[in-house]
């Protein structure tokens, strides 16, 4: 009896472990819930993985990374889903912020020109002077268009820069001629793409050999992020979103995208699943397997920053600090923490 009572009290202690483990609430910024970029870290609520790693997750839809990082950093949200970019952005501001699982292995950014200006832009050095779309100004959208015409000559200051959001504004400021020309990412290009055939790309970072021609190299995208103090004091629930989202990468990259598909939510969706669909089959490559950052990519967006932000450029940022790996380290390969550790 004596052993039956100590077998019950220890069964209640595991239960009571793991109902403490359920009932972490995280909030979570996304920086556009439509965009492919960030499409793992939807998946994961789509899939389950949030709750079978033991969080529950509050998803906060935001217009762009700039809106996400505000959250994080005004504390109305515990970690941003947005570009790696941020951390550096906020390290030369003395903010320690901390990429802790990587989605994307490059953007998947791309410079649109307006179907209605077609004839009046011919390449990036037409930009100056014109109006710009990016998700929300201070964006990665925002950053990628100054290095883009920085690069060129162009002073980044002549060139208007206006936020469209994602998604179905995004596509109507360009078709609306809202703008002249516009950074976005997919779905929302290939939108574009299937309604005007002759739409105009300037720059496609979409797959793997086009990022490196921009970039040199592998260039990391979206992420999660949140501060380094939160992460310090929150280790477990840290643990539990790497383990979620690297099951959802695993799940990826051993499903058709078509099931990829099935498993979103139809609203992100759009009426036209067909290009949807082909968005999808673009961006397949664009997952990371493993979470983890690359250090060699970390540095390569960091050079970027500093040929685009003089500020960035004299802040004597340690890259290394921007990102940590300790949590994909233990994910292991299907996002469960092997036993030996």
């Amino acid at each position: 009896m004596k052993l039956k009572g100590m077998i019950v009290g220890l069964v209640a202690m595991v239960l009571s472990s793991f109902a403490a483990v359920a009932q972490s609430k995280i909030t979570i910024a996304i920086g556009g819930s439509s965009c492919l970029c960030y499409l793992p870290a939807v998946l994961a609520r789509e899939l389950g993985e949030y709750e079978r790693a033991g969080v529950s997750v509050d998803m906060i839809d935001l217009r762009g990374g700039s809106e996400t990082l505000t959250a994080v950093l005004s504390g109305n949200a515990d970690v941003a889903t947005g570009y790696f970019d941020h951390c550096i952005e906020m390290a030369a501001k003395k903010q320690e912020l901390q990429s802790f699982v990587v989605f994307d292995r490059y953007p998947g950014e791309v410079v649109v020109v307006s179907p209605a200006h077609t004839t009046e832009i011919k390449s990036l050095s037409d930009l100056a002077g014109k109006k710009i779309g990016v998700t929300t100004p201070g964006s990665t959208s925002d950053f990628f268009l100054k290095f883009l015409v920085k690069e060129r000559g162009i002073d980044p200051t002549s060139v208007s820069v206006i936020g469209i959001g994602v998604g179905a504004t995004a596509v109507a400021a360009m078709e609306q001629g809202t703008v002249d020309a516009a950074v976005m990412v997919d779905p929302s290009v290939t939108y574009l793409q299937g309604k005007h055939s002759d739409l105009k790309v300037l720059i496609d970072t979409r797959s793997e050999g086009d990022a490196r021609s921009v970039f040199g190299a592998d260039y990391p995208g979206g992420a999660l992020y949140s501060s380094a103090a939160w992460l310090a004091s929150h280790e477990k629930e840290a643990q539990a979103l790497t383990d979620a989202i690297v099951r959802t990468l695993g799940w990826i990259h051993s499903h058709t995208p078509e099931e990829v598909m099935a498993k979103m939510p139809s609203e992100l969706i759009g009426k036209d699943r067909e290009l949807y669909l082909s968005a999808l089959k673009n961006s397949m490559p664009m997952y990371s397997e493993t979470g983890r950052m690359d250090p060699r990519g970390a540095d390569v967006v960091l050079s970027v920053l500093k040929r685009s932000s003089q500020v960035i450029a004299q802040a004597g940022i340690d890259v290394s600090k921007t990102y940590t790996n300790r949590f994909a380290d233990r994910a292991g390969p299907t996002g469960a923490v092997p036993a030996s550790k």
